[in-house]
């Protein structure tokens, strides 16, 4: 027996375990206590037929003798709280269940301070709180885990294992609160704990506390730096959408890890998220050449190469995912983006609808549906921008009908669609029916506003805007605020409402939107210097962005101001979007603006291309045929300016621009009337 014993002592280590037991340090001389002797030995037997037990099928002599010596052990010594533990995986393995609880119990009516028989039942109820047959939690079992462990912190606050628990158990039961409390506690008494902090990331996630959960990833990634718990500080940082402090972490992470290819991608994935397309695509390049069959590979180097602006390479990285594996809907739903960028409508539509035909099915799960609904509000906005409208109305009525929750955008969408289709009857009418539907949603309410607005009622706009308010700071009711008041032409108004929104500006994207804003206010009253103030804050924020490029350079070449400047500044605008149809019309009004009536032509007819019913679009074009000699082409332009001004909302009617432009054309008239009628000569 005692050769057997060595044996089982050394195979499990449990020589280290048993070193709990020595007493204190002593004289050579001294004995042990004999309570910690008897302990010693008793544990040291029931670890050898609890493993005997393992062996064969937990038979209920090895079993019995088991739970024997743990309770002699334990009682013993009653503070040796890992006998308590092993006494309860026992128990779980050889299904006693019942009679641990019992155990448990009446240790508890002997001495209801006993907080081993306490802790049993904790780790007991803890073990049986998820269940396997209906794939839910427990909640019984949960609360009476949580009162054990509850009653064992009462009794002992400086329990950091029960307060560690405690924070688990509450997070499975879903109160954030408690939780936190729990964690907090352990950090109290072990400032750098581990699962500490590691519960409080995943609390303050659910909270949405992002700032906090960063600052627990990120002591938890000081106390232990390694790839695990650096990535789940780029984890925290992405949450945030702080894409540089992520891949900054990631960096770190792949230094310790350097051949771990997810490592990688996600680096690879947050540069591109930080702006740092070249980055992003020198790592994707290189996990590509490492496995080019990695269609994944060729996906990501085409998404890239797309926000880089060189389409082409796009392409070419496209064609080798779908190759790879055509029935890939990430990599198909990539092409209906290319194709959209490309300025193909009818090609990106078709791939859309081909991809919503192949995962049609009679019944959804909640993600499917999801998915679908995203598709087909894509669908919708491609139908708009063909200027196919009754598609795209068509088209969100499906979205509507596949979930209801669609309802209100489905609705807002289709306002929208009418509105851009120039027919306001219609969108008034389904305004005013999403509003009596959706009274409440917030979108509609701003939906509804919008409109009131384009057809001139400004004051009438602004009250329902302010409705939204209820007496709150709300950056974005502010921001619908002025662009009503922008509609209205009401420039103090829009001012007030600009600097409200300000002042609640808290990134540099929010306060980029605020400076854009004011920089077209300014515009508008003709206050250049101001606006072109406003514009270069945006570029100091962010240089490529296109909507701040093509304004100003529109602003300079309309007033025939610094041409060479605001040809490289519509430029740039139209590399980032190069089928924006604004965009492409302030680049041919530039290049009308320096007489180069050829390249002007092209573009504007680009813009026609993807804005038929723009009356400033045709206008310009006009003009450039009028330069051109093209009296019977400018006037066909103009007379379409002037059709597509007069169906324009009150709002976006300028009748200093329509007077000009009726001027052109009455006179384009009489000098072609006069060509005609004029006597060649011999």
């Amino acid at each position: 027996m005692i050769g057997k014993l060595r044996v089982v002592l050394v195979s499990s280590g449990l020589v280290l375990t048993l070193a709990r037991f020595a007493p204190a340090q002593t004289s050579a001389s001294a004995a042990p206590p004999d309570g910690r002797a008897a302990a010693y030995y008793n544990f040291a037997m029931a670890h050898m037929y609890a493993d005997l037990a393992g062996n064969y099928g937990y038979r209920s002599e090895y079993v019995d003798k088991a739970i024997e010596h743990y309770r002699a052990a334990l009682k013993a010594d009653p503070s040796a709280g890992f006998v308590s533990e092993e006494l309860t995986d026992l128990y779980i393995q050889a299904g006693k269940l019942a009679d641990a609880v019992a155990e448990a119990e009446e240790m508890l009516k002997r001495n209801p301070d006993n907080l081993e028989a306490r802790r049993m039942l904790g780790r007991i109820y803890s073990r049986l709180i998820q269940d396997p047959q209906q794939n839910r939690i427990n909640q019984e079992r949960l609360r009476q885990a949580i009162e054990q462990y509850r009653k064992i912190v009462e009794k002992e606050s400086k329990d950091l294992d029960a307060w560690l628990v405690l924070g688990r158990l509450y997070k499975i039961g879903q109160d954030s609160a408690e939780s936190e409390k729990a964690y907090k506690k352990a950090l109290e008494l072990d400032p750098d704990n581990e699962y500490a902090l590691s519960g409080l990331v995943l609390v303050y996630s659910d909270l949405g506390d992002n700032k906090s959960a960063v600052e627990m990833s990120r002591r938890l990634a000081e106390r232990n730096p390694n790839s695990r718990t650096l990535r789940a500080l780029a984890k925290a940082y992405e949450d945030v959408h702080d894409y540089a402090g992520a891949s900054q972490t990631l960096r770190r992470a792949l230094e310790m890890s350097p051949h771990d290819p997810d490592i990688s991608k996600n680096l690879a994935d947050d540069l591109a998220l930080s702006g740092d397309a070249d980055g992003a695509l020198k790592l994707f390049a290189e996990l590509a050449q490492a496995d080019p069959k990695d269609p994944g590979m060729q996906l990501r180097l085409s998404q890239i190469y797309h926000q880089k602006g060189d389409f082409a390479k796009a392409r070419e990285s496209q064609d080798r995912a779908l190759a790879l594996d055509p029935d890939n809907l990430e990599i198909r739903y990539n092409d209906v983006n290319i194709l959209d960028t490309e300025g193909k409508y009818t090609q990106a539509i078709a791939r859309l609808t081909q991809i919503l035909d192949s995962t049609a099915k009679s019944a959804y799960t909640n993600s499917e549906q999801r998915n679908r609904g995203y598709l087909l509000e894509r669908l919708g906005l491609l139908y708009r921008s063909n200027e196919q409208y009754p598609l795209a109305v068509e088209t969100y009525g499906k979205l509507a009908a596949l979930d209801p929750d669609s309802g209100p955008r489905a609705a807002a969408q289709i306002v929208e669609t009418w509105r851009q289709a120039k027919e306001f009857a219609k969108a008034g009418q389904e305004s005013e029916a999403a509003y009596k539907k959706y009274p409440k949603d917030r979108l509609i309410q701003v939906v509804r506003a919008s409109l009131l607005a384009d057809l001139g009622r400004t004051e009438e706009a602004a009250a329902a805007a302010k409705q939204l308010l209820g007496g709150k700071a709300d950056r974005e009711t502010y921001l619908t605020l002025a662009q009503i008041y922008d509609k209205g032409k009401k420039f103090t108004e829009m001012a007030q409402a600009l600097d409200a929104a300000a002042k609640l500006s808290e990134s540099d994207e929010e306060k980029a939107e605020v400076f854009h804003m004011r920089g077209a206010m300014y515009e508008k009253m003709q206050k250049l210097d101001l606006s072109e103030a406003e514009f270069r804050k945006v570029l100091k924020i962010n240089p490529q962005h296109a909507s701040a490029l093509n304004y100003l350079g529109y602003m300079l070449a309309d007033r025939n101001l610094r041409l060479p400047e605001a040809l490289d500044l519509i430029r740039q605008a139209v590399a980032l979007e190069p089928t924006n149809g604004a965009f492409l019309d302030s680049l041919g009004w530039v290049y009308f603006r320096m007489g180069k009536l050829d390249e002007a032509e092209t573009y504007l007819r680009q813009a026609l291309e993807r804005f038929s019913r723009d009356p400033t679009v045709h206008d310009h074009l006009g003009d450039v045929y009028y330069q051109k000699g093209r009296l019977k082409d400018a006037i066909a332009q103009w007379e379409i300016s002037m059709r597509e001004w007069r169906s324009s909302s009150r709002a976006e009617m300028d009748p200093a621009e329509t007077a000009k432009v009726q001027k052109k054309l009455e006179d384009a008239r009489v000098r072609l009337a006069k060509e005609a009628g004029a006597v060649p000569r011999p």
